[in-house]
């Protein structure tokens, strides 16, 4: 079992095809998360994507991409990983949370740049740097 195991799930007020191509785009994630390297291990389209993740942490990354009612997506998101050394019961406590909290600024992120009509269609937002 990964020391590190989150989920989390966020209504978007978009259709699935538009909520997918700014998950999909990796400067996006480059952003989200500059200390891993996300390498693809599966485009699912509209449905989401499957990464394998490197660097600071070693494990698996999901956003899976729900239909909702034809009104909205739900986004769900997994992160599955180990980190690259040993950490103290706390500190390892301590990046879960950092984790967490820093996925869901994000997360709003998405939401409030893919519901403005300000926001292209064709280009993924950008996150808001932590």
């Amino acid at each position: 079992m990964a020391l590190i195991d989150l989920m989390d799930e966020s209504y978007i007020g978009v259709e699935r095809s538009r909520a997918a191509c700014a998950v999909a785009g990796s400067s996006w994630w480059r952003i989200v998360w500059p200390e891993l390297t996300l390498t693809v291990s599966e485009d699912r389209g509209d449905e989401g994507v499957r990464w394998v993740v490197a660097g600071a942490l070693t494990g698996t990354a999901e956003v899976w991409l729900e239909d909702f009612r034809g009104r909205g997506t739900v986004v769900h998101y997994f992160l599955r990983t180990d980190p690259g050394r040993p950490l103290s019961p706390r500190r390892l406590a301590r990046l879960r949370r950092d984790y967490t909290l820093r996925w869901k600024a994000h997360a709003f992120a998405l939401k409030d740049a893919l519901e403005s009509a300000a926001a292209p269609s064709s280009s993924p937002p950008t996150p808001p740097r932590p």
